[in-house]
């Protein structure tokens, strides 16, 4: 049931005297654009007819068909509690649509939206928890950012040692005055890293979420001076930004947790295994859109706490790409831990449900549960094992998505042709780089 309608949001913003509202979407990449437009100009936003150009926006539309109209989500107005408490600013997350008023098949929230819809056919809700981790760092002179910090604070620690929990409270109070539900925050394991975690929410909320989520951390570290920064490895020889994401599915008929079985030694369903069997089956050809830069792949390696082996575990271990948090009942869930900071979360979520959703079609089953530390494993142990690992390289996780039907039908072609074009060339453009590494690596020596 909706929460707002037209007349709502015209009183909301009148009473709460908001001056601006950002008509916000997401461009296939997952950076956040909008168009600004004052409290006069509401009425016609919400009767859909906010244009812009859709030429404009990288993996969009050519110039020849550039008009877009923006389709408000009237659930999602949201006022910004870290701007003016006179002249207020909000938001509206948007679908995008052609001038045909059909669905834009190149916005990446319909992408979400459709697999939502196939779910929700099946008799399922998308339900999802996402662990957000990100840094933040001084800034120069000039404002620009660094990658320089003063703090040493590691796992959980606390102030003073923890220079940022200030930073990090004010963070988590402004997001709960905008409604979001936050589970925990605290220092992650590198100095100047930190994670909030957001509690469950369906599947199109958690997405649009994580988006405001960015736009807030950046904003409020701003204030304070500091740059925030969800790149997945900023610095070498420290660990890097992962999204660990949790999920389940509840049933549409009674609300239950269709993940949870009291009967099954392990408490979890038979869609549940379905379900993981199915992300472990096409983890590699969707590492694109979970991990999507060259950089992500440097968060990817042993010895730095995230998953490269394709395996899950029933236990708490952190060395298999899906664990089964331990609790149990309505709290059952996976969760997929090899997802970066820097993703898409629609096309990301998209990708982890319907591959999920195909496992519980085709009757899927998952591989034994792999309960010892797989870094400790040998090469002949992981093949007697039959352990995967997931790409190492940006390269790599373009050959398993490139050709790949299931994620051509999940995307698309519009935005299967428009990202493989621009992350191939993302990839040509790392290989023709000559890093710092190599200089004094090689320069001497040769």
């Amino acid at each position: 049931m909706s929460k707002y309608n037209k007349d709502d949001i015209i009183r909301l913003v009148e009473e709460e005297d908001v001056e601006f509202i950002r008509l916000q979407f997401t461009d296939i990449f997952g950076m956040l654009k909008n168009v600004a437009i004052t409290a006069s100009q509401l009425p016609k936003a919400l009767e859909n007819r906010c244009m812009f150009d859709g030429s404009a926006i990288e993996g969009f539309v050519r110039i020849e068909e550039s008009d877009m109209y923006l389709y408000p989500d009237f659930d999602t107005f949201e006022i910004f509690p870290w701007r003016p408490q006179q002249g207020k600013v909000a938001r509206l997350m948007c679908d995008v649509y052609r001038p045909n008023r059909e669905p834009f098949e190149g916005d990446p929230r319909y992408v979400l939206k459709r697999v939502l819809k196939e779910a929700e056919d099946m008799g399922y809700a998308f339900h999802v928890g996402p662990e957000c981790e990100f840094f933040l760092f001084h800034t120069d002179d000039n404002g620009r950012p660094t990658t320089q910090t003063h703090e040493m604070a590691g796992y959980f620690d606390v102030a003073p040692i923890d220079m940022a929990e200030n930073v990090r409270r004010d963070i988590v109070l402004n997001l709960e005055e905008m409604g979001f539900g936050v589970e925990a925050s605290h220092h992650e394991l590198a100095p100047a890293q930190h994670e909030i975690d957001l509690e469950y929410m369906d599947g199109l909320t958690a997405a649009d979420n994580i988006m405001t989520f960015k736009m807030a951390v950046k904003s409020i570290a701003k204030r304070h001076g500091l740059h925030a920064t969800f790149m997945p490895k900023p610095k070498a020889g420290v660990n890097g930004s992962g999204m660990h994401i949790n999920m389940s599915l509840a049933n549409l008929s009674d609300g239950t947790n269709a993940f949870a079985d009291p009967s099954d030694k392990l408490g979890l369903s038979k869609v549940a295994y379905q379900f993981m069997a199915g992300i472990l089956k096409h983890i590699k050809e969707m590492t694109v859109l979970t991990n999507p830069l060259v950089n992500s792949y440097k968060r990817l390696v042993p010895g730095y706490d995230a998953p490269v082996y394709v395996a899950w575990s029933a236990s708490a271990n952190r060395s298999t790409m899906i664990r089964i948090p331990s609790s149990r009942g309505e709290s059952t869930r996976i969760e997929l831990r090899c997802p970066d900071s820097a993703v898409n979360p629609y096309l990301a979520l998209a990708a982890c449900l319907s591959a999920g959703l195909e496992g519980i079609r085709n009757n899927l089953t998952p591989p034994p549960s792999v309960d010892t530390n797989i870094f400790a494993m040998s090469d002949e142990e992981m093949a007697e094992r039959h352990i995967d690992q997931l790409p190492e390289t940006l390269g790599e996780a373009l050959e398993h998505f490139e050709g790949s039907e299931f994620v051509k039908n999940l995307l698309g072609n519009h935005i299967y042709t428009k990202y493989l074009e621009a992350k191939e060339e993302e990839w040509k453009k790392f290989r023709a780089e000559v890093t710092d590494w190599e200089v004094e690596e090689y320069l001497y020596k040769f």
